[in-house]
């Protein structure tokens, strides 16, 4: 598997909560080679690795493939969209911002901007202050664009120097390579595997965990793995809220998780020599395992977050390395139940 070409096709493809059908079917060719029976459901990416195994335990591995993006709500008279945000976008970066709208056709645009010798104040945009200019006229616009298409931001993954990338939804592409990336490792080692393994890759975690919730109702698992973004440390930044790009996945620790799981990760990691650090939370986590904890009867759910810099932004940060480092511990992990 060339990981880095997976993770660019991935990062690449647009889906903004609520709008994932591009991504469903690209992550969906992704994974059919590893889990046959893999299918579309309520927008998200749900398949079977290897058989399943009466008494065994049921695992399910996660990440979320949507993206943060906005949605038209408005077209002005002199032609400008107004847009919402769909999840919590960093407004400090809009203005000047390349955008791409979904309307009949898709159409590029761009985040109206005061030149600084015009603006009265440098205060950050509230959202119902967002235009933006395609160059169309008002009736050129409405017979592509309507109200609730969504909008993208525009961007390329590229790689940068050493094993550092940068590219659009890293969060939480990343996390989807990853898995990807274990189930790699273990397509020809499948007897070694003590869990029934049921693999999804879900929608609208930007807005709720939306997707996690209806399709861990579904699979009911035993034990449940997010694997998620956080905070990746960066000039600036606190480093004690932050992992280290390059040094391993982040194994969650946190009131909401459970010990069990987030203790046999660390063994594993550390038995097999594997790089990680640890993610210390005090309650909620945030990701797709606060609703797997909770999910019926509930699971033993865990966080694996790969770290990321410049997070809800068009040029999120991660080291490839982490990537691995992740998938490899996945794949190490189900070979050791007890």
């Amino acid at each position: 598997m060339d990981i880095k070409k997976v993770l660019k096709t991935l990062s690449d493809t647009k889906g903004v909560s609520g709008n994932e059908n591009h991504i469903c079917k690209t992550a969906l060719e992704f994974l059919k080679p590893y889990c046959p029976d893999a299918m579309i459901k309520n927008s998200n990416v749900i398949g079977t690795f290897g058989d399943f195994i009466q008494g065994r335990p049921h695992i399910l591995l996660d990440a979320h493939i949507d993206q943060v993006g906005m949605i038209v709500t408005y077209i002005t008279d002199e032609g400008f969209i107004k847009v919402g945000n769909v999840g919590g976008l960093d407004r400090r970066l809009l203005p000047a911002q390349q955008v791409e709208i979904h309307g009949k056709k898709n159409i590029k645009g761009v985040v109206c901007s005061i030149p600084p010798h015009l603006a009265s104040s440098q205060e950050v945009l509230k959202m119902e202050q967002v235009t933006i200019d395609t160059g169309y006229s008002k009736d050129q616009l409405e017979e592509i664009v309507s109200v609730g298409d969504f909008v993208s931001f525009c961007g390329e993954f590229q790689p940068l120097l050493g094993d550092c990338v940068t590219g659009l939804a890293l969060d939480d592409r990343c996390g989807t390579a990853s898995i990807l990336y274990a189930l790699e490792l273990l397509k020809d080692k499948k007897d070694s595997i003590n869990y029934n393994v049921t693999v999804l890759f879900s929608s609208q975690e930007e807005l709720g965990e939306k997707g996690a919730k209806i399709s861990a109702f579904e699979i009911n698992p035993d034990i449940a793995i997010a694997v998620d973004v956080s905070f990746g440390y960066a000039y600036g930044d606190d480093i004690k809220k932050c992992g280290k790009l390059g040094e391993g996945t982040m194994i969650g620790i946190s009131p909401s998780l459970s010990a069990e799981i987030s203790e046999n990760l660390i063994n594993t990691a550390k038995n097999k020599n594997i790089p990680y650090q640890l993610e210390v939370m005090n309650g909620l986590t945030s990701t797709n395992a606060d609703r797997f904890a909770v999910n019926r009867c509930g699971a033993k759910a865990c966080t694996l977050s790969i770290p990321l810099r410049y997070m809800h932004t068009p040029v999120e940060v991660i080291n490839m390395k982490d990537v691995e480092y992740t998938g490899l511990l996945i794949s190490e992990y189900l070979k050791g139940a007890e």
